[in-house]
């Protein structure tokens, strides 16, 4: 599954788009795919990273049922590998090769949106729109831009996760847990003085995320702001935990993995995860599922999502529509959830009767899990504003890392990021 946070396709991508779809792709108008025509044809749909042992029945029988309900329309499935997909899109849009209906999280639908080869869903689907949840949807409007550009397919949000036999290890009980970041750096510089550092418990350095979390302006009036005295307090906090040996030397590297990998590898006492996560520990690390408690995510959740698009150039514009209705309608998103665990459905009808989905799943930290995830969801936004690309994340992850170890001012690191970000700011 793939909700952790993608590469946006770059600045530089946007204007290699631009130059190759200026003059050589037929506009349509936006009605081209609006309900005024015969749903006929041959279409291409691409999911990322989702055909496996696991999903492939699954998408043979939509498509399946799809085609029999639609006898004038031939799907073909295409899938692409979880690493590059970015650069598959890029190619793909760069070649006019767009697939028909594609799985896009919106940072990838705004770039194509930017350059107009999306279609625009608002016009197409104004009323179907209704059917989907509304902060979902909201994630494909964009800034400056006219229209809505994918359907909500399955969403996720963040949860704590601790190692109780890790804190045990450090006197710490179990049943009081943090509530709030003052209670969770405090718990860990206390974890690693009682275990010698051995035990640790922060292992990322902030970013937009956790700054918005901590109710850190991000954005402001179409500028970066978040140099802010209330962030410069978020990342002392960082700093004050490394020092104190309370953060693993390797989640300053550029090649570090992520807490979560640290977490199942039982090198820390507690990650930030999705509800999906319990189903990766029965998989990868099944002896700490016995282990593992869950609270609430600190600050404000997060909101992950996978979307589905339509290509603005398809040639069976009708049934490209009618295909991505079908796929995320909700009797087939629930379906997918089943399969899915730990993920929720992107319609409304689907998230107001959880148990739909919920009651097969027997990993009982999973049932928590998505219990627990299900609460947090109705309030759940995006972790960073759509114009905050791959690069931007990048260099503040440098500076960040710069500033916890010492070698930099936190100002200073948090206005370069800033003074960087808006630089390659795309207007």
């Amino acid at each position: 599954m793939r909700f952790k946070k993608v590469a946006a396709i770059s600045a530089v991508c946007a204007l290699a788009l631009t130059a190759c779809t200026g003059g050589g792709t037929d506009k349509k108008d936006d009605s081209s795919a609006a309900g005024k025509g015969e749903v006929a044809g041959d279409i291409t749909f691409q999911s990322w990273s989702l055909k496996n042992d696991r999903f492939t029945p699954y998408f043979e029988k939509i498509i399946a049922d799809f085609e029999k309900a639609n006898p004038k329309v031939k799907v073909k499935w295409v899938d692409q590998p979880g690493d590059g997909y970015e650069d598959k899109i890029l190619q793909q849009a760069n070649s006019n090769e767009l697939p028909d209906v594609i799985n896009l999280p919106p940072e990838f639908a705004y770039k194509l949106a930017q350059v107009d080869m999306l279609a625009d869903l608002e016009k197409a689907d104004k009323k179907g729109l209704e059917a989907y949840v509304e902060n979902a949807t909201d994630a494909y409007r964009y800034p400056k831009m006219d229209g809505q550009f994918g359907y909500p397919w399955y969403l996720g949000t963040d949860l704590n996760w601790y190692n109780t036999d890790l804190l045990k290890k450090a006197n710490i009980d179990p049943s009081k847990l943090p509530e709030n970041l003052d209670d969770l750096f405090a718990m860990a510089t206390k974890v690693a003085k009682a275990t010698n550092g051995e035990v640790k418990m922060i292992s990322d350095v902030p970013r937009t995320g956790t700054l918005s979390s901590a109710g850190v302006e991000i954005i402001k009036d179409g500028k970066f702001v978040f140099n802010s005295p209330e962030a410069v307090k978020v990342v002392q906090r960082y700093k004050d935990a490394y020092a104190a040996g309370a953060m693993p030397a390797e989640a300053l590297n550029a090649d570090y993995l992520g807490n979560s990998h640290l977490y199942k590898a039982g090198k820390t006492a507690w990650t930030t995860a999705s509800a999906g996560f319990a189903s990766e520990l029965e998989k990868e690390a099944p002896s700490l599922l016995s282990t593992t408690v869950i609270t609430p995510r600190i600050g404000h959740p997060p909101l992950f999502i996978q979307g589905i698009s339509v290509s603005k150039n398809s040639k069976s514009p009708e049934a490209a529509l009618a295909f991505a209705k079908f796929l995320t309608n909700n009797e087939n998103q629930i379906e997918f959830v089943k399969i899915a665990q730990g993920f929720f459905p992107g319609t409304k009808e689907g998230n107001a009767n959880p148990t739909s989905f919920t009651s097969v799943v027997k990993n009982e930290l999973q049932k928590k899990a998505t219990e627990a995830a299900a609460k947090a969801l109705p309030d759940a936004t995006p972790e960073y504003p759509i114009q905050f690309t791959y690069d931007m994340d990048k260099y503040l992850k440098q500076q960040m890392a710069l500033a916890v170890k010492g070698e930099l001012g936190i100002q200073e690191a948090l206005d370069k990021a800033v003074e960087y970000a808006n630089k390659n700011l795309q207007k």
